[in-house]
């Protein structure tokens, strides 16, 4: 007789609360609670419990219980990020295309002159009022050159211009890499570089501060085709303009290569449909409430236009542009300062225009409703093992690296014996290499480009380990490189297993054994530490050696069957096809964690 063949079968989803369990097994809450209870959980009707603890709950009021299959559609799982810009103009008719304005972010070391930089080409002030020169925020400026506009994101370096694009986010068409004359290529000019072609967006180099005694631009060309960018002059395709923020040459220079490349990119969208685009930076204001600069990326946005960003709501009360002044209506390109928001939403966000502020109000219900659901999930976590079969499901044509070794002599040969293992259907992609410990940049340009991060010989910063977690990175470390290519390879053919570490759950030792009519003997133990739980993987050990392994089939106090007894009680363990128990065993119980 088949007990199983009785229940009733339950689809339980990861997380879900006592009532929508209750509900889904057509009993009253008090009952759960009851069940819940009885199993040593207080909880209440909106507590939140989690798959294994509500399908015991099933189980024990006759339920057989099974996991929600995943969503199809929606999972993040591709490697290759598609950039916004190409997401925000699918499924738009070509004859409603209009040319727009390009979006240029400048990126580049600190203190290269990035913000002197605009600050000459937008004819205001606002270096000198930010602390040491650095910029101190986000903003958006529109500049006008020859007739044509260009828009301006003036970031404060590529971890803002990143983390942007980590959330789904691309507000730029072009980068300018700013680069002093006399400083030369730093470690942040490599950075900048690495994820200026991760966003895939082409790059334009700024030589700066021509005016200084010391400056040699010749060098600066010859380190920024070492780092892989191939200049103009040099038979590549990037543009190379001398220029001084300081003596305000090569500025006129710099406009007309913007425009000339953005002409070659043909940046075009449909003014005539409802806006969507990207949050730049966001604030809540004493007196106007929260505000936020948004970059209209497709579409117009108008006063009076209601809009959802994440789950915050609002309608347009009021836009001004970079310069104060109102503004009815932003077309495409147009960076606008936005009032009339029911919060203060994040640098990166999405936002778009809806039929009505109750269809918002509606829609950042149900995302708000959603995040709080999945808020205690662990993080998807993009792995070696995953790879294989994400690529037989055609999610991913690349893997992507990021590879950081101890010294600049191990980088050659990773590479080229990595690289060595590409195959037709799935190419080995390096998006940056370098010396050094794994840094939280590191760890910013794989959430960004949805990457692995491989260290030879090196360690993780604390900071980058705890970023790495929290945002589900697979950073895996070797010491010899043989074993780094060895699960590299098996990755891609599919033969790379996860390592398990075990992890012990509770103790016991046998102190009388019992022979129990049709079931064989059983050990009454004492629990010394931890907790003996059914169905727990189990060992037995005899004079250190292990005698048993294998599980847990019955756990019983006075007679009962219980779930677990915890440490300092007695209780009866009765283990899956073994009985040979003599007194002063030792069961160990332990499980099996996920490492790598």
């Amino acid at each position: 007789m088949d007990s199983k063949a009785n229940k009733k079968v339950v689809t339980l989803p990861d997380f879900l609360t006592v009532r929508e369990l209750a509900d889904v097994l057509g009993v009253s809450p008090i009952d759960v609670i009851k069940e819940l209870m009885n199993n040593g959980i207080m909880a209440n009707i909106n507590q939140q419990l989690d798959y294994e603890t509500a399908a015991i709950v099933a189980e024990e009021m006759g339920f057989e219980a099974q996991p929600e299959a995943p969503p199809a559609a929606v999972e993040e799982v591709e490697i290759i990020p598609t950039p916004l810009k190409e997401r925000l103009y699918e499924g738009e008719a070509p004859e409603n295309l209009r040319p727009r304005p390009p979006v240029v972010t400048m990126l580049g070391h600190v203190d290269h002159g990035k913000t002197s930089l605009l600050d000459v080409i937008r004819h205001t002030n606002v270096a000198a009022s930010e602390a040491g020169g650095i910029t101190q925020h986000i903003g958006a400026y529109q500049v006008e050159h020859k007739g044509k506009k260009i828009t301006f994101l003036d970031t404060p370096g590529h971890e803002a211009f990143t983390a942007m694009r980590a959330r789904g986010a691309q507000g730029a068409d072009i980068a300018v890499l700013v680069v002093a004359a006399d400083d030369g290529v730093m470690p942040q000019t490599l950075e900048a570089i690495d994820h200026a072609r991760a966003a895939q967006v082409p790059i334009i180099v700024a030589i700066n501060k021509m005016d200084k005694p010391n400056a040699n631009p010749e060098r600066v060309k010859e380190q920024l085709s070492e780092a892989g960018l191939g200049l103009e002059e040099w038979g590549g395709n990037v543009i190379c303009v001398l220029v001084s923020a300081k003596e305000k040459t090569g500025i006129e220079e710099l406009l007309d290569s913007i425009l000339l490349v953005a002409d070659l990119a043909e940046i075009k969208a449909n003014p005539d449909r409802p806006a969507v685009g990207t949050v730049i930076e966001a604030k809540l204001d004493k007196t106007r409430g929260p505000s936020a600069t948004l970059l209209v990326q497709n579409g117009t946005l108008r006063e009076g236009d209601s809009l959802v960003i994440d789950d915050i709501y609002g309608r347009v009360r009021a836009m001004f542009n970079e310069r104060g002044e109102r503004l009815k209506e932003a077309p495409p390109s147009t960076p606008v300062v936005v009032l009339g928001l029911s919060g203060v939403p994040r640098a990166g966000d999405i936002f778009e225009v809806v039929e009505d502020e109750r269809t918002a109000r509606a829609i950042a219900a149900q995302r708000a409703e959603e995040k709080e659901r999945k808020a205690a999930r662990p993080a998807r976590v993009l792995s070696l093992e995953e790879l294989y079969a994400r690529m037989e499901a055609g999610q991913v044509k690349e893997l992507r690296l990021i590879l950081k070794t101890d010294v600049q002599g191990a980088i050659e040969p990773v590479v080229s014996s990595l690289e060595k293992l590409s195959r037709d259907e799935l190419k080995v992609k390096f998006i940056r290499t370098g010396t050094g410990n794994i840094t939280e940049s590191d760890i910013m340009l794989a959430v960004a480009s949805k990457a692995i991060v491989i260290g030879f010989n090196v360690e993780v910063d604390p900071a980058a380990r705890i970023m790495a977690e929290a945002e589900g990175v697979d950073v895996r470390l070797y010491d010899v490189i043989y074993r780094l290519i060895e699960d590299v390879d098996k990755a891609l053919k599919g033969l790379l297993e996860p390592t398990y570490e075990e992890l012990i759950t509770g103790r016991a030792e046998v102190r009388a054994v019992f022979t129990i009519p049709r079931v064989g003997n059983v050990a009454g133990v004492y629990v010394t530490e931890g907790l003996l739980s059914r169905n727990s993987l189990a060992r037995v050990k005899r004079d250190g050696q292990v005698i048993y392994e294998g599980r847990v089939a019955s756990l019983k106090r006075f007679a009962e069957d219980v779930k677990e007894v915890k440490a300092g009680f007695e209780c009866g363990v009765g283990l899956e096809g073994f009985g040979d128990f003599k007194e002063g065993d030792i069961i160990e119980l332990y499980r099996k964690e996920k490492v790598s």
